[in-house]
């Protein structure tokens, strides 16, 4: 390979990680509305604790990310149950957490919005990495069109 096409090559990777990383990061602001509405419904009109109204709303957001990323962003032919079983490996570790964090901030009198804001974010971008390079590591634009 010449040092050019060795060049087009890492540009055209390059581009193609900005295109995933614009599509998850869209994807994700849809789930994390759909979060953020589902939380407000639980938190705000059923009265429940936070950490109820966070898993319900949480569960409902993966579910739509995951399955607009796997077809949309990384264009994936992946075995579905392996690749979501991967997401939720992400999850049993994440969830427990974020959940225990929020609750404790909460209790401390953070703003629970504030709280949720800031775990979305920690959750956009380690799942986006986490998705990319585990998840559908050989996998990406699998699909057939």
């Amino acid at each position: 390979m010449t040092k050019k096409n060795g060049w087009m090559k890492m540009n055209q990777e390059r581009h193609e990680n900005y295109i995933q990383a614009t599509k998850f990061l869209l994807f994700s602001i849809s789930a994390g509305v759909i979060q953020a509405l589902t939380f407000t419904f639980f938190y705000e009109i059923m009265k429940l604790e936070y950490w109820p109204a966070y898993l319900i709303s949480l569960t409902l957001s993966v579910l739509w990310n995951f399955t607009l990323n796997r077809k949309f962003t990384f264009k994936s032919a992946a075995n579905i149950p392996l690749a979501m079983s991967k997401v939720a490996f992400f999850y049993l570790i994440f969830t427990p957490l974020s959940t225990w964090w929020g609750d404790a901030l909460t209790n401390l009198e953070w703003n629970a919005y504030l709280v949720l804001g800031l775990t979305m974010i920690t959750n956009l971008v380690t799942e986006f990495l986490y998705t990319k390079y585990y998840v559908y590591k050989n996998n990406i634009n699998t699909a057939l069109k």
